[in-house]
């Protein structure tokens, strides 16, 4: 009589150990690929010319701004008080 399982199906244990390794690996695998691509974004980024900066938009004058504030009064996003002291701040 031989010693051992009669059925040749791994059992609990054996497939639980088996996916462990096969996470395992996929995990290592899929870590290697996400570190050698952050390595190479990160030899790219340099090389990578910036874009000029944008010419300086002039400041909007006091009555675009308070008719933007009107604005926004009519379609009822900011109430009465707001409204003022908004306003308030605007008006020097």
């Amino acid at each position: 009589m031989a010693f051992g399982r009669r059925n040749r199906r791994p059992s609990l244990l054996g497939t639980a150990a088996r996916t462990a390794v096969i996470a395992g690996t996929a995990t290592a695998a899929s870590n290697a690929v996400n570190a050698k691509a952050a390595n190479q974004q990160a030899a790219v980024a340099p090389a990578v010319a910036t874009p000029l900066a944008a010419p300086a938009v002039p400041e909007d004058d006091l009555l675009t701004r308070l008719e933007r504030l009107a604005a926004l009064h009519a379609s009822g996003a900011l109430s009465e008080s707001e409204f003022a002291a908004v306003k308030a701040t605007l008006i020097p």
